[in-house]
């Protein structure tokens, strides 16, 4: 891959030069630095979880990507990897995490069950895709996925990463809010959404004027 080296491919440096020079521009040198340094959460869910770790093993040597750093805590990770069913008990303690993890951060939905609730969509107490709380970065289908499937989602990422641009990433913006913020989700008789307070406001005022 092109994009592993750090020089840009259309200059042609002589080989026994290329430990000393660099023909690069500062985008490439900084997506270079970064998608060669994920670090994941060292969290999981449900039965995806167990393929995740296996990923971590010297078989598939996920030691390649720069990417077998597990961090046990939020504050030191960007790569909240969502491994298993996301249970309505779940999500604030998920949301929390995310909210905790400093930019750049990403989010991977490993598995049916985190992409869209698998096959316990419609239970009482199971979410339908952490979509529906964060923003999902790479999508991996699966149930579970094998460890194969979790490194080519990995290698999504990396791309996605090799296209992203330090004067417009979020993260370098002046305002003091963070704009990828997400209010924690209330537990309570079922699983509130605080984004969505105005719209329970109106259908709530709705149904006691008709009644």
């Amino acid at each position: 891959m092109d994009n592993e080296k750090i020089s840009l491919p259309q200059y042609d440096i002589p080989e026994d030069m290329q430990h000393a020079i660099a023909v690069t521009t500062l985008d490439r040198l900084y997506n270079w630095g970064r998608r060669s340094s994920v670090w994941p959460l060292m969290f999981g869910l449900a039965c995806c979880a167990i393929e995740m770790i296996a990923a971590q093993t010297a078989r598939y040597d996920m030691a390649r990507f720069g990417m077998e750093v597990m961090r046990p805590t939020p504050r030191q990770a960007d790569l909240l990897l969502v491994s298993g069913t996301v249970t309505k008990k779940m999500v604030p303690a998920i949301v929390r995490l995310y909210n905790q993890m400093p930019e750049p951060k990403y989010v991977v939905a490993m598995g049916a069950c985190a992409s869209g609730g698998g096959p316990f969509k419609e239970g009482y107490n199971v979410v339908a895709g952490i979509d529906k709380f964060l923003p999902v970065d790479v999508y991996i289908p699966g149930c579970p996925p094998t460890p194969q499937a979790l490194i080519a989602g990995m290698i999504k990422l990396q791309e996605k990463i090799d296209k992203q641009s330090y004067k417009k990433s979020r993260w370098y913006d002046k305002k003091k809010q963070d704009a990828n913020y997400v209010p924690v989700p209330i537990l309570g008789p079922d699983l509130i959404d605080p984004r969505r307070n105005e719209e329970i406001r109106i259908a709530a005022a709705k149904r006691e004027n008709e009644g």
